[in-house]
């Protein structure tokens, strides 16, 4: 019996052709869509990308300044629940800041860092309404859930959006100050 081998490759071109895109349909179709359709609805999105990875869910954002991040992310953990399972929610937003947003928090993540790694998170909303009334025309928003603390920096259309973690990291800065 003589195999040819054209066939054989064109049918396991086939196979796998069907089972990848059928794949990646179903997860187009009953994850990416639907959590995509739910982050872009929220208000003060802008744009979102969403890429689904095995151990975390990876949100590219594009925030109008009066977004509520950590809003945001309740919605996501509560209504996309079935989608995201235990994977973790990790941010990444748009930086819209300027110079003087940048030397703001320059000047504030120290006092912030050392609430941070005490977990007195009370002092973080003190040193941003200290640090508010040292500069006008500044404005500063904090919050807080279960897993990140939430700073939101503004000045006219700039706008800087910062998520910290509550759980420590071992060593080196925040990835996403």
């Amino acid at each position: 019996m003589k195999l040819r081998v054209v066939p054989i490759v064109v049918a396991a071109v086939l196979a796998a052709s069907l089972l990848f895109g059928g794949w990646f349909i179903y997860r187009q179709v009953t994850m990416q869509n639907p959590l995509e359709t739910l982050v872009t609805q929220y208000p003060g999105v802008t744009s979102a990308q969403i890429d689904i990875k095995p151990e975390e869910v990876v949100l590219k954002l594009d925030l109008k300044p009066q977004a509520d991040v950590a809003g945001l992310v309740n919605v996501v953990k509560q209504k996309g629940q079935s989608i995201i399972g235990s994977r973790t929610i990790k941010l990444d937003i748009a930086d819209h800041s300027n110079s003087a947003l940048n030397q703001w928090w320059s000047e504030a993540m120290f006092p912030v860092a050392e609430a941070m790694e005490n977990k007195k998170y009370t002092q973080i909303s003190s040193t941003v309404e200290q640090m508010k009334k040292k500069k006008t025309g500044i404005q500063a928003d904090t919050d807080m859930d279960s897993n990140n603390v939430y700073i939101r920096l503004s000045e006219g259309k700039a706008t800087k959006f910062i998520v910290l973690p509550r759980q420590s990291q071992q060593m080196g800065v925040w990835p996403n100050a």
